[in-house]
Parts: C-alpha cells; sequence; structure tokens
C-alpha cells in the first residue's frame, strides 16, 4: 500500500465543510471521476468512479464519523483495497482545511482508472479537493447535512436530551 495526502484551505466554517462532505450523492456534481454514490446501509456505500470509458465499482465502509472532525472509510472488495480519513479543521471563523490521507493498494480505487502511479493518484485527489473546495466555497452554505456520529462502523444513538421538568415553572415568593 501507498499513502496519498493531500490538504486544502476552504473559505467557509469548518460546520458548512463538513456538512457538505456528508452529502455523497452530490459528489458528482463536483467531482469529475466521481460517476455515482449510492447509501446502501447507513454505514455503508456503493461508488462508482471512471475517466472516459473506464468505470469501476467498489463498496465501502464508513468506520470512524465525527460532526465536525473527521470521516474514514475502509472499501470492503479485496479487488480496490483502500482506506482512507478526511479531517476538518477550523483555521478561522470562516476557514476550514480540510485533508484526505488515504492508503491505496496495488488494486485501490484510483489505480481501478488506468493501473494510475502513485503521483498520478495524488494528482487526482489534489484536482478533486480543488473541486469540492470551488463548490462549496460557490454555494457558500451546505446542501444537507448528516451530523450523526459512527464509531467502528456502527451508527452511534444520538446524545438523548436532558428530561424537562413537569413544572410549569418554579415557584416565586
Amino acid at each position: 500500500m501507498h499513502t496519498i495526502e493531500e490538504t486544502v484551505e476552504i473559505a467557509v466554517p469548518v460546520r458548512t465543510a463538513y456538512d457538505q462532505w456528508t452529502q455523497l450523492k452530490s459528489f458528482p456534481r463536483f467531482m469529475s471521476a466521481v460517476k455515482r454514490v449510492d447509501q446502501v446501509r447507513p454505514t455503508v456505500t456503493r461508488w462508482v468512479i471512471g475517466c472516459g470509458p473506464v468505470r469501476r465499482a467498489f463498496t465501502a465502509e464508513i468506520v470512524e464519523q465525527r460532526p465536525d472532525s473527521c470521516v474514514a472509510w475502509q472499501s470492503l472488495d479485496r479487488r480496490t483495497s483502500h482506506r482512507g480519513e478526511v479531517s476538518f479543521r477550523s483555521t478561522a471563523p470562516d476557514r476550514t482545511t480540510v485533508t484526505v490521507r488515504m492508503e491505496v493498494g496495488p488494486h485501490g480505487a484510483a489505480a481501478l482508472l488506468m493501473g494510475a502511479s502513485r503521483e498520478v493518484t495524488r494528482r487526482v485527489v489534489r484536482s478533486e479537493l480543488g473541486h469540492f473546495k470551488e463548490f462549496i466555497e460557490g454555494l457558500g452554505e451546505a446542501g444537507g447535512a448528516w451530523r450523526g456520529t459512527i464509531r467502528n462502523g456502527h451508527v452511534q444513538p444520538a446524545e438523548p436530551e436532558p428530561p424537562r421538568s413537569r413544572v410549569a415553572r418554579w415557584p416565586t415568593g
């Protein structure tokens, strides 16, 4: 496996960048290599990627997700071995650093396209991150959001709301 890491600074708040990233179905709107993303289960997605007439599909599991912090995944297909993490870090109230780190095996997702070398894969990741930056800065706000938490591939229950008082109002006097 080889590791690829690319970072981009985006002129939107961390919540906006993170929220848009959780909208996987929108990826084909701004990522040229992503042709389709389907949500199979809450933590499992099916991707179709391609370059020109070449198309490949793979299934990935989201193994870790923390709002405004990170999304980590791993492929479930042996033929397309890769895993990665996208992290979000606020650098100012209206600026966010997004870092993509991927470990790609000899037949990983990007290599599916054309037997891509490490440098070609790095350029594809850099380009697609640039497309995300242009897309979200152009919108200025996220087109949706999923604010849940995933740990070890399992969706965590939302924090329960504290119980409300049964007293209509506190007595005075």
